[in-house]
């Protein structure tokens, strides 16, 4: 028998850089809706939320949306609060008072001033890109060789993998996160992934180094489990891989396509920072934070959302609504920065919000300058998108320079 694609679900959908057409016509009719974001599937239906205030209310209320999920009967008390294995650590699946006491010992080494030790590392990673690129000729793939080629490396930076190790953790890690592959293999590809985890936490607690690991362990050594620190580097993995790939592979298409805008930024490096933040606005490349469950009964938008029911938020229309600046739909790199959700909201919001804003500047800024010349190689009615999976992105991204 044929194997059959699953569609692809309602509040991913997109066409080029924006919300898809269906998607738009559910926000128009209120900003909370009533689907099944996989029509024809047997999905249940859920609470569908696209309004910006809307959004960041539920992601702002963690008392009455919960984003813990369902272990079973198990309760907090279990240790792990019922979780599996594969869930310990991931704190986009915490409530308070568990998710309080991991975020409280994991801030300090997110700050803006730790962050900006890795700058000169990044900065070596990507020149390394560009100069792959520019080994590998013209046309070359930005997308493979610059836009997905970044991440990794930064990460392993950040976690402490071993220089002589990273090229096969960064195997077994896009291994396990392949969402094309099959569940057995992806089932065997995330146990090797988070065996090697497990050894690299060990040898931390034995001789800690100056990174991100090394210092969680001689800071608060026993406050965390060593399966609560392999958990916390899954969920760095999870969270800095495809969404800043997306970024930035989404993010040069845009600006190769907008050459006014473009000019902005490589005319004038000191603007980028402004120039991030529309563009992390305008792509919003992931589709939607973890999904809340209703606590209690509680009004949203007009709906009465019952208690036990499931409720997603979609980043990109909460992004494009009017309510949060004019003319959302045009990409404006001289627009004052508005509170995007793009990072989330609340307690939930993106622990690593200072190194993705770092990691995407130096990345910019050293795209434009190595390659003042840069422009697209095809059409750009012919530039194949990523549609499966977690974050938006570009598949291929043929340039020339």
């Amino acid at each position: 028998m044929p194997h059959e694609t699953a569609p692809v679900p309602l509040h991913t959908r997109r066409t080029h850089f924006d919300p898809a057409d269906d998607l738009r016509r559910l926000a128009a009719d209120g900003p909370v809706t009533r689907v099944s974001l996989a029509p024809g599937a047997g999905g249940e239906p859920l609470w569908l939320v696209t309004g910006h205030d809307e959004v960041r209310q539920v992601l702002g209320d963690h008392v009455r949306f919960s984003t813990r999920r369902r272990f079973g009967s198990r309760t907090p008390a279990d240790g792990d609060g019922g979780r599996p294995d594969e869930g310990v650590g991931l704190l986009m699946d915490y409530d308070p008072p568990e998710h309080t006491r991991l975020r409280k010992m994991l801030t300090p080494e997110f700050t803006v001033r730790r962050m900006r030790r890795l700058g000169p590392r990044i900065e070596a990673i990507v020149a390394e890109r560009l100069d792959a690129m520019e080994r590998a000729g013209q046309p070359a793939d930005l997308a493979e060789l610059f836009a997905s080629a970044i991440p990794g490396p930064v990460l392993c930076e950040l976690i402490g993998v071993p220089r002589d190790d990273r090229d096969d953790f960064l195997r077994r890690c896009h291994a396990h996160l392949a969402t094309g592959r099959g569940r057995q293999e992806r089932t065997a590809a995330g146990s090797s992934f988070t065996r090697y985890l497990a050894a690299l936490v060990a040898r931390q607690r034995k001789n800690p180094d100056d990174g991100f690991l090394g210092m969680l362990v001689r800071d608060h050594g026993a406050e965390f489990t060593d399966k609560e620190l392999r958990g916390i580097c899954i969920l760095l993995m999870l969270a800095g891989l495809d969404n800043i790939s997306g970024m930035l592979g989404l993010g040069a298409l845009a600006l190769l396509e907008n050459p006014d805008q473009l000019a902005l930024v490589r005319d004038d490096p000191a603007a980028l920072d402004r120039a991030v933040e529309e563009l992390l606005r305008y792509l919003s490349v992931p589709h939607a934070p973890t999904p809340r469950t209703a606590v209690e009964d509680i009004t949203l938008g007009g709906r009465l959302i019952r208690a036990g029911d499931t409720v997603v938020c979609s980043i990109p229309l909460a992004n494009r609504d009017p309510a949060l600046t004019a003319e959302p739909d045009r990409l404006d790199l001289t627009r004052e920065p508005v509170p995007h959700v793009a990072f989330g909201h609340g307690i939930h919001h993106c622990i690593g919000a200072a190194l993705a804003r770092m990691e995407l500047r130096i990345a910019y800024t050293a795209l434009l300058r190595r390659l003042p010349g840069l422009r697209l190689a095809v059409p750009a009615r012919d530039v194949r998108f990523r549609i499966r999976s977690t974050a938006y992105g570009v598949e291929r991204l043929p340039v020339t320079w």
